[in-house]
């Protein structure tokens, strides 16, 4: 992004600074599809309920304030009231919040929700984020537990991946695809469709609508639901807005989350079950795994808890949490 960009995204937010208590600014992170987007879901619900009791709202289209730096840096300055962001955005303020991604550490979102809840861990990661001006509202789910995506064949074991090259996120990411015997390269996410087509990435790790909703179905061919880890963005706000607010707003702003992530959890139960057909009628083959396959994936995956950016003392909160 070239400087003249980055000053056009900056003055824009500046534009509607003054008015934070009356006009809440959002910014969206995908497209406006009530039916494939989670976070549309949840922002489209947290605006409702804000508007339902007299906070207007302002919702800027994906790209439109810029990337994920970008639009973290104006919540951080209180440019921005509200993002859809990733993870890693509120990751540099507190490496905790990347509890989320350990592999095989939670059955499913409802486990998800229930060792979030038992932890406190909202909470325990605002503190660090208000240093930085930033305040976590939710965990927002984008689809079910992640599986893994190929071009070139079925993967019914771990041995199956020894000769692909994975596309990753991060580091960490790769750490997991070399625990599991193959390795992995970093490629931004603007990237990956010409780094699947180009052999530069065989496959991600990714929930089962991705290709889908980002139109990868015509070289992503193989579908393993392995359900690795959950998959999940966050909401993220200005800490400086939110302390300004009255009891009475702040309180709406509370509400609106808690209604926008019941709305997010109700739109995957209700889609989830219909992901795998649409993946099949678009000519991707889905591989379940075995009970022995499964467990050699859980196995190995969990050599990266110890190698990871969280501290152990950081592992062991998530491991707790994740108790029955």
């Amino acid at each position: 992004m070239n400087i003249v960009t980055k000053s056009l995204i900056v003055l824009t937010a500046m534009a509607f600074a003054n008015s934070a208590n009356s006009e809440v600014k959002l910014a969206l992170d995908s497209q406006a599809d009530l039916n494939k987007s989670g976070t549309f879901v949840w922002a489209s619900a947290f605006k409702e309920h804000l508007e339902a009791n007299g906070i207007a709202v302002k919702t800027f289209p994906r790209g439109a304030l810029g990337g994920e730096k970008e639009r973290m840096d104006q919540v951080s300055q209180g440019l921005l009231e509200v993002s859809m962001s990733a993870v890693k955005s509120a990751g540099a303020s507190n490496k905790l919040i990347y509890g989320v991604y350990l592999p095989y550490l939670f059955e499913g979102p409802s486990h998800f929700d229930a060792a979030v809840k038992r932890a406190g861990m909202i909470k325990m990661v605002n503190k660090s984020l208000a240093r930085d001006g930033l305040r976590l509202l939710s965990f927002v789910l984008v689809g079910p537990s992640t599986g893994i995506f190929n071009t070139k064949k079925p993967i019914s074991r771990v041995a199956d991946l020894a000769d692909l090259r994975m596309r990753a996120l991060d580091e960490n990411q790769i750490k997991l695809f070399s625990a599991w015997g193959t390795t992995g390269t970093i490629v931004s996410w603007k990237e990956v469709p010409n780094a699947l087509q180009t052999g530069i990435a065989d496959g991600y790790v990714n929930p089962a609508f991705v290709p889908l909703i980002f139109g990868h179905t015509d070289f992503i061919k193989y579908f393993t639901d392995a359900r690795v880890s959950v998959s999940t963005r966050i909401a993220l706000a200005s800490e400086d807005w939110y302390q300004r607010l009255s009891d009475k707003e702040r309180t709406v702003v509370n509400d609106a989350a808690a209604k926008a992530t019941a709305a997010n959890r109700a739109w995957l139960k209700k889609t989830e079950p219909g992901m795998l057909t649409a993946l099949e009628q678009a000519g991707v083959a889905i591989q379940q795994l075995s009970p022995e396959a499964r467990a050699e994936f859980v196995a190995r995956s969990k050599q990266v808890y110890a190698a990871g950016v969280l501290t152990p003392a950081q592992t062991e909160i998530w491991l707790k949490a994740a108790e029955k």
